[in-house]
């Protein structure tokens, strides 16, 4: 089953200072922090805060182009959690023709921002995620290499059910500047 999520925002982690992607259940309380390359963090930074550039980057350029070719970005899912990678899928249609397409989580959601189509993960991943995170040493070896220090540590799904919708908005207060996104 998948799970519509939202853009909670955008961190960095404490230690490794790698740029996380913070996604939350659109009607719920789950948390599932995603670990993304500087680029794709500006990629979906630039999206959040409707930043206009002169010229088409690289996503902007493949809507453009599926638009151009009469398909549409239906929906992007985050499908897997292999060895700590995540793994995503573009849903395009081109006229009655569904198509999925191989991403990373980070340009799929960099392209849905700019697209207006949900984001959804499946109900697996975030299950898998959680387990990870709790049970680190029952979890896959390649999970244990994922910054799991006190940057993450709110983000865990049972400390979010307890936090207050003033304790969230302190902690998106806190974010970086460049890359803060308030919902």
């Amino acid at each position: 089953m998948l799970i519509e999520m939202k853009v909670l925002g955008l961190s960095l982690d404490e230690t490794s200072k790698a740029p996380i992607l913070i996604l939350q259940q659109k009607d719920g309380k789950d948390v599932l922090p995603i670990w993304v390359g500087a680029m794709e963090a500006m990629a979906i930074s630039i999206a959040l805060n409707e930043v206009e550039t002169p010229r088409p980057l690289t996503h902007d350029l493949m809507l453009s182009t599926l638009s151009s070719l009469g398909a549409r970005l239906v929906s992007v899912n985050v499908t897997g959690l292999r060895e700590g990678t995540y793994y995503a899928e573009l849903e395009i249609t081109c006229g009655s023709t569904l198509s999925r397409v191989d991403s990373r989580p980070s340009d799929a959601v960099a392209l849905a921002l700019r697209a207006g189509a949900p984001i959804r993960v499946s109900d697996e991943v975030l299950r898998l995620a959680e387990e990870s995170r709790l049970k680190p040493s029952q979890g896959d070896p390649a999970l244990l290499r994922r910054p799991a220090d006190a940057a993450a540590s709110f983000l865990r799904p049972e400390e979010a059910e307890k936090q207050s919708d003033e304790e969230l908005e302190e902690l998106l207060r806190k974010l970086d500047p460049v890359t803060r996104y308030k919902m």
